[in-house]
């Protein structure tokens, strides 16, 4: 009997254990919290930009007529600054505005028939373009267009080397250019970019010297290449994630 009592007893201690058990496990514990799912980080291009860029140029070969020996196709140095506004106006489409200008080392000219030379020491090419874009997060990539100047510094001179003066009817100051480019958001506040543009300012002919006359034309483009980095200043928040 009092074996069995010791049994019963030893049966119900068990079941009381068990039962305990079961109750703290279905009871969370404070330090059993759930992880927060993962988002990937939400980017926006809205806001004010300034930035710097360095490059080359190279005007194109057949900027002189075939009867003139030209250095045209040089490359050159430059590097500048560029301010501009985007719009993010859909999750994947930026549109914007921007002003750029580039300064340049060297020159460009040729030499025609008879020994007259033609240089110009172009001191730099400006823009005011819009731009269209598609964006993935961080990666934009874009194309762009809009008004171009060339800072022309030109000279002629004659076969003994000496300066003239020279008068042109075409207009190669103002002008054009058309481009496209990548552009990725480093951190929320900082975007770097590599660009190619093309500058057209149009066709000119000499009216004076009288020698320049038969065979001055010429046409001034250029292609430049530019790797640069922009300061955001984005008015709609800075890159965020959310969960």
């Amino acid at each position: 009997m009092k074996k069995f009592l010791l049994v019963t007893a030893a049966l119900a201690t068990l079941v009381g254990v068990q039962s305990a058990a079961a109750a703290d496990l279905s009871r969370p514990y404070p330090y059993a919290t759930k992880a927060p799912a993962y988002a990937a980080p939400i980017y926006n291009w809205t806001g004010f930009y300034i930035g710097g860029h360095l490059g080359g140029a190279f005007s194109s070969d057949n900027n002189f007529s075939g009867l003139a020996t030209g250095n045209n196709s040089n490359g050159r140095f430059l590097g500048g600054v560029q301010v501009g506004a985007d719009w993010q106006v859909s999750p994947n489409f930026v549109v914007g505005a921007e002003g750029q200008y580039s300064w340049l080392s060297g020159s460009v000219g040729a030499v025609f028939p008879g020994g007259y030379a033609y240089n110009n020491s172009q001191r730099g090419l400006g823009s005011v373009t819009g731009r269209v874009g598609y964006t993935w997060g961080p990666g934009l990539v874009y194309v762009k267009g809009g008004y171009a100047y060339s800072d022309n510094n030109e000279s002629v001179t004659s076969p003994a080397g000496a300066q003239v003066g020279f008068i042109t009817n075409g207009d190669h100051r103002n002008g054009y250019t058309v481009g496209a480019g990548v552009e990725y958001m480093l951190a929320p506040s900082w975007s770097a970019k590599v660009e190619y543009d093309y500058y057209n300012f149009g066709n000119a002919t000499f009216s004076a010297p009288a020698a320049l006359v038969p065979t001055g034309s010429f046409t001034t483009d250029d292609h430049t290449v530019k790797a640069g980095v922009n300061y955001r200043f984005n008015w709609g928040g800075p890159v965020a994630a959310r969960y």
